[in-house]
């Protein structure tokens, strides 16, 4: 009997060469990428016309001819509502782990609570904007 316990506890030990087996198949595919990527580039380069021209050497911004300084002035309101959205999108994303956890027997009222405490401190956040007069657009 104690032979077949051995047997048994040696077969489900996996190999040293399943282990590798799998690291093999992820490099084999990112080298595939790789190759992939590099062939395409070089068959862009060896395709496309060389033509250089003054205009074609030029720096070209947006459409607007570079002319006068380097310095432009921006909005720092774009930045804010870009800001903004970021701050939000990230929060909406924590929202599906809570609903998963939402769902398992036994964690519905606490995580209900966790979830309007979490939203409470956006709309205070959102509230505090609003108040500067940060999402006004004028």
């Amino acid at each position: 009997m104690p032979e077949a316990t051995t047997v048994r506890a040696a077969s489900s030990v996996p190999l040293a060469a399943d282990y590798f087996h799998a690291y093999t198949v992820v490099g084999l595919v990112a080298a595939v990428g790789v190759l992939f990527v590099a062939v395409a580039f070089g068959a862009g380069r060896l395709l496309r016309p060389v033509v250089p021209t003054p205009e074609k050497l030029l720096t070209y911004e947006c459409g607007v001819d570079p002319v006068g300084e380097s310095w432009a002035h921006t909005q720092v309101r774009y930045y804010v509502y870009a800001f903004l959205y970021v701050i939000f999108a990230v929060d909406s994303i924590f929202l599906f782990p809570w609903a998963t956890v939402f769902a398992a027997p036994g964690f519905g009222a606490a995580t209900l609570v966790e979830m309007f405490i979490f939203l409470g401190f956006l709309a205070v956040g959102l509230l505090y904007a609003w108040k500067k007069g940060v999402l006004e657009w004028t």
